[in-house]
């Protein structure tokens, strides 16, 4: 790589753009839409093929420490458990309430057609498979909680995808 597209690329990441043509916000705003999801409230759907291994879009926020999104954690009774937090590390997470995208609206699945994958602190959401436009695209939220894994606990991260697979609960399995 030449020194010019070294600095070009440090740029774009340093703006939060995806270095990758593929990959470019603009791109990825032609290849999803957000729209009313059957799993639960909205969701993200391929409007546009997109190809196994493919990144679709960066999950952007803020990104703040876990003690302001522990203060921040909004406490709303109906729904007390739901953000649009991820987990970077361990001081850290993206807050995707303030300066997020499309990429917050993704819904979990415990058979998921994407995964996350963290690169440099920024995390981007890959295709698994070949997604065919229409499709609702998912990933495992595999959620970690360090309390014992109760059915009252489970209840509360309750997962509704429907796969024949379906843990029944967004939580990551315990090893």
């Amino acid at each position: 790589m030449t020194q010019a597209a070294s600095e070009k690329n440090s740029r774009n990441a340093d703006a939060g753009l995806a270095t990758d043509k593929a990959d470019t916000p603009r791109k990825a705003g032609r290849r999803i839409q957000v729209r009313r999801s059957g799993v639960h409230g909205k969701g993200v759907f391929a409007i546009l093929p997109i190809a196994s291994g493919q990144r679709v879009i960066e999950y952007r926020g803020e990104v703040i420490t876990w003690r302001e999104a522990l203060r921040r954690h909004p406490h709303d009774p109906k729904d007390p458990n739901h953000t649009f937090y991820f987990h970077i590390d361990d001081k850290h997470v993206i807050d995707a309430k303030v300066d997020g995208n499309k990429a917050r609206w993704i819904n979990h699945a415990c058979t998921p057609n994407c995964e996350a994958d963290e690169v440099d602190g920024r995390v981007f959401i890959k295709a698994l498979v070949d997604i065919q436009p229409g499709e609702e695209l998912f990933y495992d939220y595999g959620l970690v909680i360090d309390e014992r894994y109760t059915k009252k606990l489970k209840k509360q991260f309750e997962c509704r995808c429907g796969s024949p697979h379906c843990r029944g609960t967004m939580l990551a399995p315990k090893r």
